[in-house]
């Protein structure tokens, strides 16, 4: 829809982002793990919810480190959103409860993550909220990003890497985000 208005944008390729508190790093992924959810999704997420503020509020109400609202707080047995354990771990089972629902579609449940499932079932897909897109797009650069920086860059490295690997439980593989640009000039996200 064309509205006469000027919009300016800027595309800034997503790169990895290195935070310093190696008890917070450690604390999301041991959490992540627990619930069986991808390490790099979630600190994706936060990432781009609160830039690891565990004091973080938004404008429209979400709290804490995974900025949870009240009442998906509540859901998931957040009592103090704002203590990160307790926020990450509710944050953590949403986005498991997410990939659960939507059967391990990761641009649905990322989607979801930030309008909701109702948003998400009503569309059948991402919402067309520009705020939900734009999530969604950063979500899986940062999520990408954070992937290629943990692949060993050598072939010595990879070679170590699978001698090291955790055996096949038989867990699916988190598959990975896809973007793309139709003809009508939209980004479209899939997974192969």
């Amino acid at each position: 829809m064309k509205t006469g208005r000027l919009v300016r944008s800027m595309v800034l390729e997503p790169k990895a982002v290195a935070i310093s508190d190696p008890n917070l790093i450690a604390m999301i992924d041991h959490i992540a793990g627990e619930e069986g959810v991808e390490n790099h999704l979630v600190h994706s997420v936060i990432r781009a919810e609160s830039n690891y503020n565990a004091n973080a509020v938004s404008p429209k109400g979400a709290q804490g480190i995974m900025q949870l609202i009240p009442s998906t707080a509540r859901r998931f047995g957040v009592t103090n959103a704002f203590d990160a354990r307790e926020n990450i771990q509710g944050g953590v089972r949403y986005l498991r409860f997410l990939l659960d629902y939507y059967k391990g579609d990761y641009p649905k449940a990322i989607a979801a993550y930030n309008a909701g499932e109702g948003a998400v079932d009503k569309y059948n897909g991402i919402p067309p909220y520009a705020e939900t897109r734009n999530y969604v797009y950063r979500v899986a650069g940062s999520l990408k990003a954070a992937r290629l920086a943990a692949v060993p860059a050598t072939p010595a490295e990879r070679s170590l890497a699978s001698v090291n690997a955790p055996a096949d439980n038989g867990t699916e593989t988190p598959r990975p985000i896809q973007a793309s640009t139709g003809s009508d000039g939209r980004i479209y996200y899939r997974t192969p």
